[in-house]
């Protein structure tokens, strides 16, 4: 939006909102008007720096003259004075209207270029400790098998008989006579 409008245009559109901003209060002010009259002396001069920071003039006032004043010196002001802002006061930079609506444009441009896939496959839904469980269970019965090279353990086949009680019924056979098998 920058890019396409110029900082000339958005400090036209941003004006009302800063004026009326509660955020924008005369210590910021103060600190913008220096930082443009220090770094850049040729958009803010001493005398008009001085101007811009007499307390005997409401805060409100003296940031309308600014940004007259700024808006009249050009596009580099303009950009100097968004830069002192972001600088010095970034939650009111960020909440600015040009600002905003520039995130919303990237927003919408960034979700249109993105594809959603949804999920082809749902296996379960009880999640990773239900996974690490089964996993546990068939690795210990791995291990109860192999323990003896090929013969089964006679503690086995009462260890498959109890843990046979919550699966399938075809689960349940295929345990129950493997376990009668081993014996």
């Amino acid at each position: 939006m920058a890019d396409i409008d110029g900082y000339h245009e958005q400090l036209q559109r941003d004006a009302q909102f800063l004026c009326s901003d509660q955020r924008m209060d005369t210590e910021l002010i103060d600190r913008l008007v220096l930082q443009l009259n220090r770094i850049y002396p040729q958009i803010l001069s001493d005398k008009e720096a001085h101007r811009f920071r007499k307390l005997s003039v409401p805060t409100k006032v003296r940031l309308v003259e600014l940004l007259k004043h700024l808006y009249v010196q050009g596009e580099e002001a303009c950009h100097e004075f968004y830069r002192g802002l972001h600088i010095h006061a970034e939650d009111v930079y960020s909440s600015l209207p040009s600002r905003v609506k520039e995130r919303e444009l990237a927003d919408s441009s960034w979700t249109n270029s993105v594809t959603v896939h949804p999920e082809r496959y749902v296996l379960n839904d009880r999640g990773p400790v239900f996974f690490l469980s089964c996993l546990s269970f068939v690795v210990g019965i791995a291990m109860l098998y192999y323990y003896k090279e090929g013969e089964t353990p006679r503690c086995t086949g009462l260890f498959l008989h109890c843990s046979a009680a919550r699966l399938s019924k075809g689960a349940k056979d295929v345990f129950i006579s493997y376990a009668k098998v081993g014996k």
